[in-house]
């Protein structure tokens, strides 16, 4: 069963999903379905393709955004902004345990958002952003 946790209105993220969760995601309200999950640490039946296939069988947007587990790049952040963007509608983003989807959000949406309303968004889906504070305020103020 999928684990949904709502950061927002519009985005929330979970751990892996599978091709069969989809449904789930479609009748969930769901438009744009983000991976942030790096295909070499999943075997094929999880890989970005077959993701793809379903998500897109299903009607709604993929966007690959793979994060390395050894840190979010700019090009990550850039790409997150773009894919949460308040015309994309409804935005899920998945990756091993959800953390890397909700790290490279906050950091994306720094600046259009207070950090503090960023750090309990991410509290509310379990995620403790606390120790990213200092980053999301650098975030913040470069705009």
């Amino acid at each position: 069963m999928i684990d949904i946790r709502e950061l927002t209105d519009r985005y929330a993220v979970s751990p892996q999903i599978a091709p069969g969760d989809v449904a789930a995601l479609k009748a969930a309200g769901f438009d744009r379905v983000i991976c942030n999950r790096p295909d070499s640490e999943v075997g094929p039946d999880l890989a970005a393709d077959a993701l793809r296939a379903a998500v897109e069988e299903a009607g709604l947007t993929w966007i690959d955004n793979p994060v390395s587990g050894g840190g979010i790049t700019p090009d990550n952040v850039v790409a997150q902004r773009a894919a949460v963007a308040p015309e994309a509608g409804r935005v899920f983003a998945y990756c091993r345990s959800g953390t890397r989807s909700t790290i490279v959000w906050a950091f994306a949406v720094a600046g259009t958002m207070p950090v503090d309303e960023i750090i309990a968004a991410a509290a509310r889906g379990g995620y403790d952003l606390t120790p990213y504070r200092a980053q999301i305020e650098a975030l913040a103020a470069a705009g």
